[in-house]
Formats: structure tokens, C-alpha cells, sequence
């Protein structure tokens, strides 16, 4: 059955009214709300894949499938910073376990090899008690030092004799006899930090000179040997 032209055209315009007319039902409860929908919910297209419009469509109503041009990109996202590895500290070197500097009149009477009561205590304190507790200190070095009142032969002997009474009292309380070195210097190694080449002028033997030797008579206590402890 052929149909007019004229009634083709009415029959086109009953179609979109009764497609514009189910879409306005339906606009307000999809989100395509700017364009025409059929009863699916799907956005009506013409022959050329273009989206239908509706009266009251706004470029705010704009969707990717429809309008693309007019949706607005969201930006790409930035990825946070990675947070940088820590970085392990540089391990210094490790402090002495045991160290220590001893005035000779400290542990000893003037001109003699023999550890005082007093010194016997200072020893317990910074030797022995620090000999025990670091077992990481394989060697103690025990270095005695005179003055250069006297000749040089008898400040040797002197020096040495005193780093052996000191060794010999650390063994006496238990510090493993081992563990201990000992070395005299006589009057070669004045005290760096007194400066008495230059304080105490003379060698002549005067209560003066003695006095401005004192630091030069000295026992120093120090680890030859110490492992790295264990972190």
C-alpha cells in the first residue's frame, strides 16, 4: 500500500511528538536529562549518530557521548612524590670503651711503683668496672710517663714499673691478665696539653720544677684492641 507524501510527513511528525513527549517524562530521572531518551533510557540519535536535544538542554548538561568538545577533561593525575629511601647514617668511628688519664701523685707516692688506697679507688671506677662491662675490648694499653727531672735510664724505669703495678692491680680484680699491655715512655712524651717544655723552664730539682711537671707524670689507660659492637 503506497502512502501520500503529505501523509508520510504527518505520520514522521506523530513519531518525534510521541518520542519528545516519552523523553520529557523520563529527562528528570536519567542523567542524559539534556537529550531526548525512549523508554529504555537510552539517548535518541538521527541518521548521522547525532543525540536529539531537548528544549531546556544546557552546555552544563553536556554529556561525553552526545557533546565530548564540551565536557571538560579532568586532568590527569598526578602521582604523589615516592618518599626517598632513607638514607642509613655513616657510622663514625667508635668511642673508646675504657679510657682514661691518671695523675702519678694519684696513684702513687712521689718516686715510688706502689698503687695508693686512693688510686686502688679510681682504678675500680674507671678500669676495672669498664674492663668488665666491655668485654668488646680485647687489649688495654697501660702507658706510664715521668718527667725529665732525673736521667733518662732511671724516668724508663720508673715509667714501666708504675704501668706494671697498674696491670698487676686489674688482674688482682679479676680483669684477665690477657686483656692488659703495658709500655713505659720514661720523660720521651711530656704532656701534649700542658705544655711544660716551654712553662717549666731549668732542670735542677726544685719544688718549683716539680710542680710544673706534675702533668707530664702521668698514667694513661686506653683499648689497644676493641671490636665493633654488635648494632
Amino acid at each position: 500500500m503506497k502512502i501520500s507524501l503529505a501523509k508520510q510527513l504527518v505520520l514522521s511528525i506523530t513519531l518525534a511528538t510521541g518520542i519528545s513527549a516519552v523523553s520529557t517524562v523520563f529527562a528528570h530521572d536519567v542523567p542524559n536529562a539534556g537529550y531526548l531518551i525512549d523508554t529504555r533510557g537510552s539517548v535518541v540519535k538521527n541518521n548521522f549518530n547525532q543525540c536529539w536535544r531537548t528544549g531546556y538542554w544546557t552546555p552544563a548538561m553536556a554529556t561525553a557521548e552526545c557533546d565530548p568538545d564540551l565536557v571538560k577533561k579532568e586532568a590527569p593525575k598526578k602521582e604523589a612524590p615516592k618518599a626517598a629511601a632513607p638514607v642509613a647514617p655513616v657510622a663514625g668511628p667508635e668511642k673508646p670503651a675504657v679510657k682514661a688519664s691518671f695523675k702519678a701523685e694519684t696513684l702513687f707516692d712521689f718516686d715510688k711503683a706502689v698503687v695508693r688506697t686512693e688510686g686502688k679507688k679510681e682504678l675500680d671506677d674507671k678500669v676495672v668496672a669498664g674492663m668488665k662491662a666491655h668485654p668488646e675490648v680485647e687489649l688495654l694499653l697501660v702507658t706510664g710517663h715521668a718527667d725529665r727531672i732525673g736521667s733518662d735510664k732511671y724516668n724508663q724505669k720508673l715509667s714501666e714499673r708504675r704501668a706494671a703495678a697498674v696491670k698487676d692491680y686489674l688482674t688482682s680484680q679479676g680483669v684477665a691478665a690477657d686483656r692488659v699491655k703495658t709500655v713505659g715512655k720514661g720523660e720521651a712524651m711530656p704532656n701534649p696539653d700542658a705544655d711544660t717544655a716551654n712553662k717549666c723552664k731549668g732542670n735542677k730539682k726544685t719544688k718549683k720544677l716539680i710542680e710544673c711537671l706534675q702533668p707530664d707524670r702521668r698514667v694513661t689507660v686506653e683499648p689497644e684492641i676493641q671490636v665493633p659492637t654488635k648494632k
